[in-house]
């Protein structure tokens, strides 16, 4: 998909409001589509989406749409979003900690401090940690972690090659001592992430 391989939203790419409102729908339907093959569950409460052109570019237009800001709004949204879209040598992912339960959320989220510096890629016998944001503490002092962690994975090219293998065994894992759960990337799952790397 043309999409996947841009690596940058401009002001050009972005709609006017009323020629988005009239697309809006079958834009949405699309990028729905396209998010099921972006998305890894790891264990029980924690899911990865993986981020590209395509998921920003509709995050960038739903909030301009919704927020109604107007010129001064889109450049604050392609500063904001522009740095989640992967630049051909890795892959970045929006993972959330999904409890509905208030309670049990936050009994959970207590126990979860740092939980990014526990993340990894692992294929063709290699790890690829998580590098959390440098900018944000998603831990409080207290111990506590945030529901939502923006990640990045870097990989070299012998891990990117490792990746793109059709069939390669893809792992993503956490091993926080009190959250150790890992998943096996399914291969429609592997195929799309494998076209976020440049060529």
């Amino acid at each position: 998909m043309a999409l996947a391989v841009k690596r940058e939203i401009s002001r050009a790419d972005i709609l006017p409001l009323e020629a988005y409102a009239l697309e809006r729908k079958a834009l949405r339907e699309s990028v729905v589509a396209a998010k099921r093959l972006r998305r890894v569950s790891v264990g029980p409460d924690a899911t990865f989406y993986f981020e590209n052109y395509q998921t920003m570019w509709h995050q960038v237009h739903e909030m301009l749409f919704i927020e109604k800001g107007g010129e001064a709004q889109i450049a604050d949204e392609l500063a904001a979003f522009n740095p989640l879209i992967p630049q051909g040598s890795e892959l970045v992912a929006t993972m959330m900690i999904e409890i509905d339960d208030p309670v049990r959320r936050a009994a959970t989220l207590a126990k979860l401090g740092h939980i990014e510096r526990h993340i990894a890629f692992e294929v063709g016998g290699k790890r690829i940690a998580a590098a959390g944001e440098t900018d944000v503490e998603r831990t409080k002092d207290d111990g506590k972690t945030s529901s939502v962690h923006f990640l990045r994975f870097a990989f070299d090219a012998a891990a990117i090659a490792a990746f793109r293998k059709p069939g390669a065994r893809v792992l993503l894992g956490i091993d926080h001592p009190n959250y150790g759960h890992m998943a096996v990337l399914g291969e429609d799952v592997r195929a799309a992430l494998a076209e976020d790397f440049a060529v």
